[in-house]
């Protein structure tokens, strides 16, 4: 019996957004693998890594002391205490306790800031490529999201001018993410200096840094952060960041920032709204994740380094494929400019990234995210974080694939 729904009923908000297509893409190789198909899915963005035996007894003791009622909106006063700690000793930023604030994922933090703060005549600056969320967010709060694109040949930087030549009176925010989810590039403290001395000069710029892949860098990168650089921006940058990555923690939910007082009551106000307050087992095992031990967070990021070299190599071994080496996060964002154009196997003209993605799971069954969803075209991403074995053979997949494009 098909059902559907009166018309208007739906809020008109809803047809400024679009499905997340990272979640959709993985959404899809589930179902392809529950058909019995071969699919290598290198869409998410997860750590294969477990969650560190620490952190899970944490959990495991909360639960016996029956921490499992209701928390304050803002988070557990052990974990904001741990948050101001961890923000002091690896970013050198002093935040009071009553300083941060505690959401059921970094993306809800991202949706309570912008959701608090934005009006329909607001513009956030939002470089391209951009995490799938930042516009849609943006456009959900009735803003507009001015999209400025950061180049290939920049490294996937946001410029200075860029930067300077984007902002309006309108501008709000801009939101700042390094390393970068697509691209995994990563900004000098020189080139973090000249942003901000832009930013310096426009006092009604707030800055979103989106610091989620901190520790996920390589080849000896130092990782600084917005206010970390510049001091004058402190009372205007929401540090962000969570548990998700570097804890290898996802399914937890537990992301968190530090902001001006008066910006987390507003935060509070909203998630007394919507959330109430991020789930109390999981803000136990925050606590502990930022408080024990770190030593293991090195030897993963190495072994995403090794990754990363991997599919680099063999993806510059593929016809028509540039693949920049990043510097952070475990994401490659490969050009294929040199394959638009091309026939695939199947009689399909390969017009577009979506195209190229789309025979790429018919043909190979790998799964991987077009660059369109991300504002940037003609590329993909592909999730190297995964083990060794299965990046090898999809790889191999990939250079089938593009080799049989006529």
């Amino acid at each position: 019996m098909s059902q559907s729904l009166p018309s208007g009923f739906l809020a008109q908000s809803l047809g400024r957004i679009q499905p997340s297509p990272t979640l959709a893409v993985t959404q899809k190789a589930r179902d392809l693998k529950a058909a019995g198909k071969d699919v290598i899915g290198l869409g998410a963005g997860e750590p294969d890594f477990d969650t560190p035996d620490n952190i899970k007894e944490a959990a495991i003791a909360a639960i016996h002391r029956g921490e499992t009622k209701y928390t304050p909106i803002e988070g557990i006063p052990e974990l904001r205490k741990a948050i101001a700690g961890k923000f002091k000793r690896e970013n050198g930023l002093d935040y009071q306790p009553s300083q941060t604030f505690v959401a059921p994922g970094g993306k809800s933090i991202i949706y309570t800031a912008l959701m608090a703060t934005l009006n329909p005549e607001d513009e956030v600056i939002v470089p391209a490529p951009y995490w799938v969320s930042y516009p849609d967010i943006v456009r959900l709060a009735g803003a507009t999201p001015v999209i400025v694109e950061a180049r290939m040949e920049d490294g996937f930087r946001l410029t200075p001018a860029a930067l300077e030549a984007a902002i309006t009176p309108r501008t709000k925010w801009l939101i700042f993410n390094q390393p970068s989810n697509p691209t995994g590039a990563c900004y000098s403290a020189e080139q973090l200096k000249a942003l901000t001395e832009v930013l310096v000069r426009h006092p009604q710029v707030w800055i979103l840094a989106d610091d989620m892949y901190e520790h996920l860098v390589y080849g000896g990168f130092q990782f600084r952060t917005v206010a970390e650089i510049e001091p004058k921006l402190y009372d205007r940058t929401v540090t962000m960041n969570g548990v998700s990555k570097a804890y290898a923690m996802t399914g937890w939910r537990i992301g968190y920032c530090a902001a001006p007082e008066p910006l987390i009551k507003a935060m509070a106000k909203l998630q007394s709204q919507a959330a109430t307050n991020a789930t109390s087992i999981s803000q136990w095992a925050a606590v502990e994740a930022l408080n024990g031990p770190q030593d293991f967070i090195a030897s993963r990021a190495k072994a995403f380094e090794e990754r990363r070299d991997l599919v680099v190599s063999m993806l510059n071994q593929s016809n028509g494929i540039e693949c920049p080496t990043p510097e952070g996060a475990f994401y490659v964002y490969p050009s294929i400019r040199k394959l638009i154009g091309r026939t695939a196997p199947s009689g399909k003209v390969i017009e577009t990234d979506g195209d190229f993605a789309s025979e790429l799971l018919e043909s190979e069954c790998v799964a991987v995210v077009h660059g369109a969803a991300f504002g940037s075209s003609p590329f993909f991403r592909i999730s190297y974080a995964t083990s060794m074995e299965l990046l090898e053979k999809a790889c191999r997949r990939i250079q089938r694939f593009c080799a049989s494009l006529r």
